[in-house]
């Protein structure tokens, strides 16, 4: 179950920091123009770089703590956060349209709260 979990954790942290360096590196405006992108269109570009901001914490905080065994805790902590983020990005999807990549946003939620229900119970890094 650790090794699934250390898998999961790992594809999760590979996402989130590939779109935060997207959403730092590529302007608003030509993130609206990608497939799936519309849901810049209620945010300012400093919110989008905020976003990719979280999205990077988001990525380290799942490996990071873990990996250097310095406040293991964070790691479900952090998947909690990324469980409120795509809650987040399903709603504002919802708003503006973008229903295809729902199912997408709602598997990353679903394996982020995986880890964190089983990173704060039976798979905790203190047992």
């Amino acid at each position: 179950m650790n090794l699934t979990l250390w898998i999961i954790t790992g594809l999760l942290a590979s996402v989130f920091a590939a779109g935060g360096i997207a959403k730092l590196a590529v302007p608003k405006d030509k993130i609206a123009t990608a497939p799936g992108g519309q849901w810049v269109e209620g945010f300012s570009p400093g919110a989008v770089k905020a976003l990719g901001a979280l999205d990077l914490l988001a990525a380290a905080g799942l490996v990071l703590p873990a990996a250097l065994d310095i406040a293991p805790v964070l790691v479900p902590l952090a998947a909690v956060g990324i469980v409120l983020l795509m809650t987040g990005a399903v709603i504002t999807r919802l708003r503006h349209g973008g229903t295809k990549a729902i199912p997408i946003d709602t598997a990353y939620l679903a394996m982020a709260a995986a880890v964190a229900v089983a990173r704060f119970g039976p798979e905790s890094f203190g047992s």
